[in-house]
C-alpha cells in the first residue's frame, strides 16, 4: 500500500506541475524546469538512486563517500528540490537560486543525519516506528561511522551551513532559518 501511495503521489506531482490551470501563474519554461528538477530528484540520480545504494549497502562496510552519497540522494534530494521549486516559483535570480540550493542540500543532509540519530536515541512511541532497526539491518549510518557525539556535531554543522546559505536574504527567510533549527531538535 505504501509503495502504491508513493507512486500515486509522485505521479500526481507531475500532473499538477503540467496542469493547464497554471498557465497564468508559472511560465512554460519554469514549469519545464520544475518538472525536470523534480524528476531528477526523485529518479535514479536522486531519491531512488540513493535508496538503491542504501539497500545494496546493508550489511556491508562502505566508505564514507558512499554514505554521504546515499544520504544526500534519499530524502535530502526531495528536500532540496522542494526548496528549489519555491525559488523558481518565487522568481529567484541565479545567486538566490544557488543560495536556496545550498540551503536545501544542507537541510536535507541534516535531516538524514538526525534521522540516523533518532533511530538510535529516539523513542519508538514518539517516532511511531521501531528504533534500532538501522543497526539490526546492518545499515551504514552516521552514528555507526562516527559515534553519537560526532554525529550530533555533523548534524549541527549541516544546519549552520544551511542557515549561512541564507545570509543574502533578509527577515523574510526567517521561517526557513527556523525550519533548519527545528530539524536539529526534532523528535519524530
Amino acid at each position: 500500500e505504501a509503495i502504491l501511495a508513493g507512486d500515486g503521489l509522485l505521479t500526481f506531482a507531475f500532473e499538477l506541475m503540467t496542469s493547464p490551470d497554471l498557465s497564468g501563474h508559472i511560465s512554460d519554461n519554469d514549469r519545464l524546469r520544475l518538472v525536470n528538477l523534480v524528476a531528477r530528484a526523485a529518479g535514479p540520480i536522486g531519491m531512488v538512486g540513493g535508496q538503491a545504494v542504501d539497500l545494496a549497502s546493508e550489511g556491508k562496510k562502505i566508505p564514507f563517500e558512499t554514505l554521504r552519497f546515499l544520504h544526500s540522494h534519499k530524502t535530502g534530494a526531495l528536500i532540496t528540490v522542494s526548496v528549489q521549486a519555491g525559488a523558481i516559483i518565487g522568481k529567484a535570480n541565479r545567486d538566490e537560486f544557488e543560495a536556496f540550493t545550498q540551503y536545501g542540500k544542507n537541510l536535507g543532509l541534516a535531516f538524514q543525519i538526525v534521522d540516523d540519530l533518532l533511530n538510535v536515541e529516539g523513542s519508538a512511541e514518539e517516532l511511531g516506528k521501531a528504533t534500532g532497526s538501522d543497526a539490526a539491518r546492518g545499515k551504514a549510518t552516521y552514528p555507526a561511522f562516527f559515534g553519537l557525539d560526532e554525529t550530533r556535531t555533523r548534524a549541527s554543522d549541516a544546519i549552520n551551513s544551511a542557515v549561512k546559505a541564507l545570509a543574502l536574504f533578509d527577515v523574510r527567510a526567517e521561517p526557513l532559518r527556523e525550519l533548519a533549527k527545528y530539524i536539529l531538535t526534532r523528535k519524530k
